[in-house]
C-alpha cells in the first residue's frame, strides 16, 4: 500500500500579503466558524493524527501497527486491484510488502479531509514512496473512509489509484510562462514578483516584495522545480520571519494546484492548497483554500488576478 505572522502564511502564495488585506477587512467571526471549532476540529485533528501514525508505523515496517489502524472488518484495495479484507489480511499484505521492500519509506499529502456524518469522514490525498516503484512516473492517489468506533477514529476502507505524471510536466520547463515580472494590488496592498531561471534552467526563482498600506515592505523568495525522486513539481518557500514551506504541485484543468505544508518563524505549522489558473499569457488567477494555522482553520481567500508587468 502507498497510502500514502499572518503575512508569513501567505508566502505560500503568489501574492503574499494581498490575502492578509482581504482577511482584515472581514468580520473576526469569519476566521473560525462556530461549528468548525466546536465539532469538526477535534475529530479532524484526531484523524490527521491517525494518518501521521500510519506513516510512522509504515516507515518502521510495523505491519501489526499499520493494520491496527483499520477496523476489524476494514478493507484495502491497492493500485493493482488486489483486495485485502480484515485486519489479518491487511497485516499479512503489509508484512509481505516490507519483506520484499526492506528500505521503502512513505510520505503523504492530505488534499481533502471532511466529515460526512458524526462518525464518518473521507480523506483524499497523495502518497510517495522512496524508492519509487519502477515504471511510469507519478504518485499514488488514495481515498480513505474513516469511521469512529468506541470513540476512536479508524480506517474502514482505503482505495489506492496510480496517477501518472504527464511527460509534459516532468520538468520545470512546463512553467516557463511564469518567467517575467508580475504585479497585483488588493485593497491598497501591492505585490511585485520577479521570476527567472536559475541553476542552468533547472529551477525557477521567484523573488517578491510587498508594500503594505503603511508603506512598509517585506520580501521573500520561492524556488520551483522538478523533484525527480518524488516524480512531481515541487516548491520551496522562505519567508522574512524565518518561516519556510514545501509545496507539491499537480496539474489541473487550466493550471496548477499546490499542496503546501510548512511552519512560521514562530514554529506554528501551516497547510494550504493553492490554485493557479491561467487566463492567458499575461494573467492568471490565484486562490488559497483549505488553510490551517496550527489547529485553527482559516477562511479561503478570495480570487486575485495577477498580471504581467509590461516590458519597458
Amino acid at each position: 500500500m502507498t497510502k500514502t505572522t499572518l503575512c508569513t502564511i501567505y508566502l505560500w502564495s503568489w501574492v503574499s500579503c494581498l490575502s492578509a488585506a482581504q482577511e482584515t477587512a472581514a468580520p473576526p467571526s469569519v476566521a473560525k466558524p462556530k461549528a468548525e471549532s466546536q465539532e469538526s476540529s477535534p475529530d479532524l485533528a484526531a484523524i490527521r493524527a491517525g494518518s501521521e501514525a500510519f506513516v510512522e508505523a509504515f516507515n518502521k515496517h510495523d505491519a501489526q501497527a499499520v493494520a491496527a489502524l483499520w477496523t476489524e472488518d476494514g478493507e484495502y484495495l491497492d493500485e493493482s486491484g488486489r483486495r485485502f479484507a480484515g485486519r489479518d489480511a491487511i497485516e499479512k499484505g503489509y508484512a509481505e510488502l516490507f519483506s520484499s521492500n526492506p528500505k521503502v519509506v512513505l510520505k503523504i499529502a492530505i488534499d481533502s479531509l471532511r466529515l460526512v456524518g458524526p462518525s464518518t469522514a473521507i480523506e483524499d490525498g497523495r502518497a510517495v514512496t522512496n524508492p519509487t516503484p519502477a515504471g511510469a512516473a507519478g504518485v499514488s492517489g488514495y481515498t480513505a473512509v474513516h469511521t469512529k468506533v468506541d470513540g476512536k477514529w479508524l480506517m474502514a476502507s482505503v482505495r489506492d489509484r496510480w496517477i501518472e505524471t504527464p511527460a509534459a510536466v516532468r520538468s520545470a520547463a512546463d512553467l516557463e510562462w511564469m518567467i517575467g515580472t508580475w504585479q497585483a494590488e488588493e485593497q491598497g496592498v501591492k505585490t511585485e514578483s520577479v521570476c527567472r531561471w536559475v541553476s542552468d534552467g533547472r529551477f525557477i526563482e521567484r523573488q517578491y516584495s510587498t508594500t503594505k498600506l503603511d508603506g512598509t515592505k517585506t520580501s521573500g523568495v520561492q524556488l520551483v522545480g522538478w523533484n525527480p525522486q518524488g516524480g512531481y513539481v515541487q516548491s520551496w518557500d522562505f519567508s522574512p520571519d524565518g518561516g519556510h514551506a514545501v509545496g507539491v504541485w499537480t496539474p489541473i484543468d487550466g493550471g496548477w494546484q499546490a499542496k503546501i505544508q510548512g511552519t512560521t518563524g514562530d514554529g506554528l505549522s501551516t497547510t494550504a492548497v493553492n490554485q493557479l489558473i491561467r487566463l492567458d499569457d499575461n494573467a492568471y488567477v490565484w486562490q488559497s483554500v483549505r488553510r490551517y494555522l496550527g489547529d485553527e482553520s482559516l477562511p479561503d481567500t478570495g480570487e486575485v488576478v495577477i498580471k504581467r508587468k509590461p516590458a519597458q
